[in-house]
Parts: C-alpha cells; structure tokens; sequence
C-alpha cells in the first residue's frame, strides 16, 4: 500500500488535473462546443485514472487489516458516499429501488455484524484453547520433569544395587575360595588319616610279628633252662640265630607303592602351585618350569647326600652295641624308617637354595628368592630321602638338554613339537628303579633345541647369590640348634 501512495504521489496526478482545469476555465468562451467536450472528457479520464488509484490503495489498506479491519469506516462513510453518488447520478430509480438496495445495505450490515460476533467469539475460543494448551504444556513440563528425577534416582538405586552386587559376587568368589581351600586341607587330612591307617596297620603287624617273636624266644629260654643231655657241648657252642624280617623289609611295598604315590603327587599338586606362586615374579613359563625342575633333581641330590651321611652316623652309633639276627646294615636302615622325622630336613632346604643360586641356568629376579619354592623343596626332599631306604633306592633319571627325547621316560608337554627328536628342557625328571621307569617324566621338544642351548649358554652369565649376613646367621643357627640334628649326633 505504502508503494502505491508513494507512486501516486510522485505522479502528481491532482496536479495535472489543477492545471487541466485552470487552462479549460481560461479557454472556455473561445473554444467550441466540441473542444469544450473533449477537455470535459480529458479531466474525467485523468479522474477516474487518480479514483483507480485511490481504490487500489483502499483494497490495499483494507486487506492489510484484516478480515474485518476497516469495516465501520467502509459502512460509515464509503457506503453512504457511494449510495449518494448512485442516487445523484441516477434520478430515474424508483422508491421501491432504493428501499431494497436499502434493505441490501441492511442485510449486509447484519451480515458484517455476525460475522464479526463469529470473529470474536472464534478469537475467545482460540485464546481460552491457547491458555489451556499453555497449562497443559505447563503440566506437561511439570511431568517431565518428575519423570527425570525419578530416571536419575533409577538410575542411583540401579548403580548402588549393582554395586551391591559386585560386592556379593566378590564375597561368594571369596566364600568359594575359602571353601575350596578347606576342601584341600580335608583332602590333605584325609590323605594324613590314610597313611596314619597305614602306618597302624604296619604297627598291627609289627605287634603280631613281635608276638610271634616273643613267644619263640619264650620258648628258647624255657628250653635252655630245662637239663639237657649235653650240657658241655651246650655251653661250648653258640645260640643259632635265625633270620627274621626287619620293619623295613615288612613295610618294604607299602612304602614303596605310598612314596611312588607321593612323587606323583608332587608333580600334579606342589609343582603346580610353586608354578603359579613363580609366575607372579618371572613372566617366563620356559624359565618357571626350569626353575621347578632344577629345583626337583637338587633336592634329590642333596637328599641323597644327606641320607649318606646320616646313615654313616647311624652305622658307627650301632657298631659297637649292635646284636641281633640281622645285619648291622638292615638295622640301620630299620632304624632310619623308625626314625625319619630325624632328618634335618630344612638344613637340605637351605643347600638346595645355595645350589640354586649359584646356578647358570637359572635367570631370577635379584629381589625375589627361591624361598618361595621353599615348600616344594621340602617335599622333594623328604621324599627323595625316604626313596633311599628302598631296596634298591629309587633315584630322578639323569637328564640334560639337548638330549635325545624318550618316550619310555618322558611325555611331551602341551606345547612341544611333537615331530622335534630333541628335549629342548625338562619340565619334571622321571622316576626311576634301577633301569625300569616307575613315573614318567615330562619334557619339552622343540626343533632346533641344541642350537637354543648353544645359545642360552653363550648368552646367559654365571649368576650368583650369597645369602645376607642376616640370612646366614639365621641359618648357622637353625643348623646349630636343630633338634633333630642334636638327637642324630647323639646316636
């Protein structure tokens, strides 16, 4: 609407129509009828050019208010206008003429005002519509955010249940384990009560044996105090002395089927708990394993030292007191299997470990020590020392690297290579009676394996390790004082 005013304006059409006028007025009287009329046309199309204009700048303005915008003018003013325009212009048209264009204007009037009741009362109805849309929307947010709070105190509780049940995860994982290691301690209790049924019925029989003696020696006395026939030649010649089974010949398979179980055992429960206990220090499995098994062949080797030594003692405590139906060699070993508990079996921990640590095969973490392994190594050693009381005593199979694999003695591990013909290491040595294998041992083949222990060789310095001077008194000490070691060298 602005820009059609704005054009309207600039054209200055009510300008030139002025001057139209004023020069039409000057030249009247000199002009003919004809000139006359054709200026009168002139000013009433340039007047009704300017009224389109004007109309089209009403239509604008009318339709820029709206709907109903304008409408108390248009009837007030442009309706009556127009009305009286009409009936100027036109006098010919009839009372009945105008009393229905009366009416007209009436019927639109009612018309206008409906429409504007309508408008209004759609308005009141959209506004009352918007305010409920704006409560709701109100309530709405309201519920969204409760719904919020009680996402986060769902997600709160969730996090605190699952908290709570990680913690009962961990307690039942610590439960089961404590369950686990109790069961171990039965299996180990049941496995003590067995052997002590073993041990009761070897006294059972022991007791039976010692009877059976007792009564034949009864009897012998009964016989030498009756009068005999020859009583010089009973007092010139000597008692006969019958041979009798000693408790280390009585006990001889018992002990050797328990202890071959033991050695079995070792591997398949100690071995792999000193394994894991390793594990936690040297990431190497190879190097863990050799670790085990150098371990293993040093205890029977100090074990078999000491059960030496110790017999020796035995034999010279015995000599001089020694009678009896056996040979003074039997009784030494009887009194060995009497006596195991003895043996000084810490003071043959403590050489193992010595050994251990002046070995070159062995890479070790300096901060650790091998007293870790302490309680594999006293098994060993108590078993590798029981092992010598057998006849014949049971002994580890010799074994190096590089060697040729063999499969009477030894089984492969998981990992080998089981087309390789030589032991790259040994994992367990094998147990052995003479030349007859009782336990297989367990080694691992790979290819190559010499060129690998020519290397590790070359590559790997002479480590040693010498005990503290705390370590070392400690265990002067312990060497010293050892109860058992007092009571051996008083035999």
């Amino acid at each position: 609407m602005a820009d059609t005013l704005r054009r309207l304006t600039n054209s200055s059409s009510f300008s030139v129509l002025q001057n139209k006028l004023e020069t039409w007025n000057n030249d009247f009287h000199v002009l003919s009828c004809d000139q006359n009329l054709n200026r009168c046309c002139e000013v009433i199309e340039l007047t009704a050019k300017v009224q389109g204009q004007l109309f089209a700048v009403l239509n604008l303005t009318a339709a820029e208010g709206g709907q109903y915008g304008g409408v108390d003018t248009l009837k007030s003013r442009l309706l009556p206008w127009l009305g009286s325009c009409f009936s100027m212009s036109r006098p010919s048209v009839s009372d009945d003429t105008s009393l229905q264009l009366m009416q007209d204007s009436m019927e639109k009037e009612r018309k206008l005002r409906e429409l504007s009741f309508c408008h209004d009362s759609d308005m009141q109805k959209i506004e009352a519509q918007l305010c409920s849309t704006k409560i709701q929307l109100d309530s709405t947010r309201e519920e969204l955010a409760e719904a919020q709070n009680e996402l986060d105190d769902t997600k709160n509780k969730s996090a605190t249940t699952l908290l709570a049940t990680e913690d009962e995860i961990i307690q039942l994982r610590a439960d089961l384990r404590a369950a686990r290691e109790e069961v171990e301690i039965y299996k180990r209790k049941l496995s003590t009560i067995d052997d002590y049924e073993r041990q009761i019925r070897l006294l059972r029989d022991e007791v039976s044996y010692l009877t059976t003696e007792k009564a034949v020696l009864q009897e012998r006395l009964v016989r030498s105090r009756s009068p005999s026939p020859l009583p010089r030649l009973t007092r010139t010649s000597s008692p006969i002395r019958s041979e009798s089974p000693t408790r280390a010949q009585l006990t001889h398979s018992s002990r050797h089927a328990r202890l071959v179980s033991r050695f079995s055992d070792l591997y398949a429960v100690e071995r792999l708990e000193a394994q894991t206990i390793l594990r936690r220090y040297v990431d190497n499995l190879e190097m863990v394993q050799k670790i085990i098994f150098i371990a293993a062949v040093e205890s029977f080797r100090v074990a078999k030292l000491a059960f030496r030594h110790f017999k020796l003692r035995v034999r010279k405590t015995l000599a001089s007191t020694h009678f009896g139906p056996e040979s003074l060699e039997d009784a030494a070993i009887d009194y060995i299997v009497r006596n195991l508990d003895l043996y000084d079996v810490q003071a043959s921990v403590n050489d193992v470990i010595n050994a251990m640590n002046v070995n070159p095969r062995i890479s070790f973490p300096p901060e650790t020590d091998f007293v870790l392994i302490s309680s594999l190594i006293r098994e060993t050693c108590r078993v590798a020392f029981a092992l010598q009381t057998l006849e014949p005593p049971l002994d580890v199979a010799f074994a190096s690297d590089g060697e040729l694999y063999n499969e009477l003695r030894y089984r492969r591990s998981y990992d080998s290579e089981f087309s390789a013909p030589l032991v790259l290491f040994h994992v367990w040595p094998a147990l052995m009676e003479g030349d007859i294998v009782l336990v297989k041992g367990e080694a691992l083949t790979r290819r190559g394996a010499m060129w690998s222990r020519s290397r590790s060789r070359s590559a790997s310095p002479v480590r040693s390790r010498s005990l503290s001077p705390s370590r070392s008194l400690a265990y002067n000490s312990r060497r010293r004082l050892s109860p058992e070691r007092l009571r051996a060298s008083h035999l």
